[in-house]
């Protein structure tokens, strides 16, 4: 099992991009395309959570791969605009935890 953190898995997209000329999409293309595999995940969640099965002429996919296309995306996007995926989670989780400590019943 491999462990990443947000800046190596930043890096490693970043290097990979880097290789080709078109660099990265724009945040707009960079947008349609989270959109599409979030899109891919709900298919799946739907297929293995949910009343629709799968077709048998369907491809095998597994919501861990989707998650993994969403994750690679995100950080495409990310890097295209020079967020550090880290510095945004810190910012989001500290507004969460701060609006929301009281909106959950807390385990005992």
């Amino acid at each position: 099992m491999t462990n990443y953190s947000t800046k190596e898995i930043q890096e490693r997209v970043d290097n990979y991009i880097s290789q080709f000329k078109e660099d990265y999409f724009s945040p707009l293309s960079l947008m349609a395309r989270l959109t599409e595999e979030v899109g891919e995940l709900a298919r799946e969640v739907n297929h293995y959570y949910g009343e629709k099965p799968k077709k048998p002429s369907e491809q095998e996919r597994t919501v861990e791969e989707e998650l993994g296309d969403i994750i690679f995306v995100l950080s495409c996007f990310a890097n295209s605009l020079d967020i550090d995926l880290s510095e945004a989670f810190h910012s989001s989780i500290t507004k969460i935890e701060s609006r929301d400590k009281h909106r959950w019943t807390r385990k005992d």
